[in-house]
């Protein structure tokens, strides 16, 4: 009986076409249109508009394998079953797996921070710096239970956030760029920086992480209704709708606010936006918008994220211990992947959190699409131009971000290195003893 109640659960035809989309939506719209705008100004400067765009191509290349997995292979596990198929259940794959936990995971505390960023945009507070994360801590504290309730509930609450986030960011947009006096951006005073080759590279790796949440559609395959069309399906929606929602909003913001204010706004830049057009009652809205927009998207990643650790633990590729925690192996991931994301959100700044999730995702996206290229291609029915292609793509924005930040933050690059060495080597050490069987 213990046997039984410690097994994952996973329960088929749970999830509908229409809540994976929400699911997949909940996650991308949560972080990249609310706090990667003003850190890819930065950047990129004057280009960054441009640099959403580039990042929608690249992710484009990139769903491919994941499409063309889930309609071969829909599961539960998702990327850590991806990477199973491909590379066998040995050190590879659990290395790249766990890269894309802990990228997952990383996001879940990037939109923590913005939920905090956000909310006391509506409050004259001092000690911002520890108000931010102290209200990030409260809202994974909020989707923990509401995870800890079920996939009906799950469903439901991101599909019903994901419908009103959806329609107040088209909103708006729409009101942002139609109350703008011209269609050229403002000017302002103050620098910001030169547009450059790299600088518009590293801003566009950055706009991948405002699209990688498709991802999380695919940690839920086996539960989705008809996965091996509908998995897919979710996968391609959640994008194009992304894309459209971006390419909106993005241009409110650019003809309202000018480049240093974007910049200086980095964090809720969207509400700064907001101010211009419509006052108080539109930083109110925006805020609210965000705040919505941010708990669906941590009720989603959570969701998925702790299926995928599941399914690495019976796999019998990470260690696991309970704890005397009673239930089942599903409700124990939970536990650990909202403790993680804790202590991200306490302790690492947005766009520190940003930089790392962005080289965990790239790299692991990377092994994906050699493993599909290498192994897969004939099984899932892939071309195999298209998988060099996204591989190129992928290098391409992550040589320039790594080129950037070691000009600029050299502390997060050897965080993010020592991290993965890390992850190999614990990994390969718990291989090595793993008992055999």
């Amino acid at each position: 009986m213990e046997q039984h109640d410690r097994a994952p659960q996973y329960r088929e035809n749970s999830l509908s076409l229409i809540g994976a989309i929400a699911l997949g939506t909940g996650v991308m719209i949560g972080a990249g249109i609310f706090a990667l705008t003003g850190q890819m100004a930065e950047i990129a400067g004057p280009m960054f508009p441009l640099a959403f765009i580039a990042a929608a191509v690249i992710v484009g290349f990139s769903a491919y394998s994941y499409v063309k997995m889930s309609n071969t292979y829909p599961s539960a596990g998702g990327i850590a079953m991806y990477l199973e198929k491909a590379y066998g259940r040995g050190l590879s794959t659990a290395f790249h797996a766990l890269l894309m936990y802990f990228s997952m995971v990383i996001a879940q505390s990037f939109l923590a921070r913005t939920f905090g960023s956000y909310t006391l945009q509506l409050f004259d507070v001092a000690n911002i710096d520890m108000l931010v994360p102290t209200l990030g801590v409260g809202l994974l504290l909020f989707a923990f239970l509401i995870n800890l309730s079920g996939n009906r509930l799950i469903e439901e609450f991101a599909s019903w956030l994901g419908l009103i986030k959806i329609g107040g960011i088209v909103l708006f947009g729409v009101v942002g760029i139609l109350a703008a006096d011209t269609l050229a951006p403002p000017t302002g005073s103050g620098g910001g920086p030169e547009a450059s080759v790299s600088g518009f590279l590293a801003a566009t790796a950055l706009g991948i992480l405002a699209f990688k949440g498709f991802t999380t559609i695919t940690n839920s395959g086996s539960e989705i209704t008809d996965p091996h069309r509908n998995v897919g399906r979710a996968i391609v929606i959640s994008i194009l709708l992304c894309v459209g929602i971006y390419a909106l909003v993005g241009t409110a913001v650019a003809l309202n606010l000018s480049l240093p204010e974007i910049i200086e706004s980095r964090d809720y830049s969207l509400a700064a936006a907001a101010q211009p057009v419509a006052g108080e009652w539109g930083l109110w809205f925006t805020v609210i918008l965000a705040i919505i927009a941010t708990a669906g998207g941590i009720v989603a990643s959570i969701f998925a994220v702790s299926r995928m650790l599941a399914m690495l633990t019976e796999m019998k590729l990470v260690p696991h211990s309970h704890f005397g925690m009673p239930g089942s192996i599903q409700k124990h991931t939970l536990v650990y992947t909202v403790a993680l994301g804790l202590i991200l959100t306490a302790f690492f700044d947005l766009s520190r959190i940003a930089s790392l999730g962005i080289i965990f995702y790239l790299v692991m996206d990377i092994a994906i699409h050699w493993g599909v290229f290498r192994h897969l291609h004939q099984k899932v029915k892939a071309n195999r131009g298209i998988l060099v292609t996204a591989i190129g793509l992928d290098l391409l924005a992550l040589g320039g971000f790594l080129w950037v930040k070691i000009n600029t933050d050299p502390l997060v690059v050897g965080i993010a290195l020592a991290g993965m060495l890390a992850i190999l080597a614990g990994e390969a050490l718990f291989l090595r003893r793993r008992p055999a069987g």
